[in-house]
């Protein structure tokens, strides 16, 4: 069972939508559900996430785990950016059903892989920040999936 939040999210999803012209753009997505998740990031000359916009194919978990995070950037440093956690997008969504928690690392990992380009691009480097994984699974295909 979704929570009223998670329902919310996505049937009126906030931030949809691409940014022309992004300081950073992630893509991931996970090869064993089907989902896929691109993040746009404008990020100002201060390191602020001053708009965030995503589209996603998937399924209503991964839809308002998209939406839930894009409001958590929104309007902070790119270093507040990158505490954002699945567990912090699924606590603000009142949780998730244990069958959908790989959506909320796609939202995480879709955040990182933004960041990610950005830094590419503006050849910095933000602490705590790896290359991401375009799929949440790599690195992993022998082992059982756990929900």
């Amino acid at each position: 069972m979704y929570s009223e939040k998670v329902m919310d999210h996505f049937q009126n999803p906030r931030n949809v939508g691409e940014i022309e012209n992004a300081s950073g753009v992630g893509t991931v997505g996970n090869a064993k559900c089907g989902d896929i998740m691109r993040i746009y990031l404008d990020i100002d000359e201060t390191g602020v996430i001053r708009d965030v916009k995503f589209k996603t194919f998937g399924c209503g978990a991964a839809v308002a785990t998209s939406s839930m995070a894009t409001e958590l950037v929104k309007g902070k440093t790119v270093q507040e950016a990158m505490e954002v956690t699945n567990k912090a997008v699924m606590e603000a969504l009142d949780g998730l059903p244990p069958v959908k928690v790989h959506c909320s690392l796609l939202a995480e990992e879709a955040i990182h892989a933004a960041l990610w380009d950005y830094a590419q691009k503006n050849g910095i480097q933000i602490e705590g920040l790896s290359k991401p994984k375009s799929d949440i699974h790599e690195g992993e295909e022998d082992e059982e999936e756990e929900y």
